[in-house]
């Protein structure tokens, strides 16, 4: 039991200890990976417009 206990204690000292070495540079967002908050979509370019009657044949 008291090996658990000490077991703790060191682990918490440890996470203390790179708390306070990171200062405000700890980032707690979890999964952010430096991408932005909004998602971006591109807009769909549109398709070539097509006439709407074929162009006469030439002879």
């Amino acid at each position: 039991m008291w090996k658990i206990f000490l077991a703790f204690v060191a682990f918490a000292a440890l996470a203390l200890f790179v708390i306070m070495k990171g200062g405000d540079k700890v980032d707690m967002q979890g999964e952010a990976g430096g991408h932005s908050p909004v998602e971006s979509s591109a807009p769909a370019t549109p398709a070539p417009a097509t006439p709407a009657t074929p162009a006469p044949a030439s002879k």
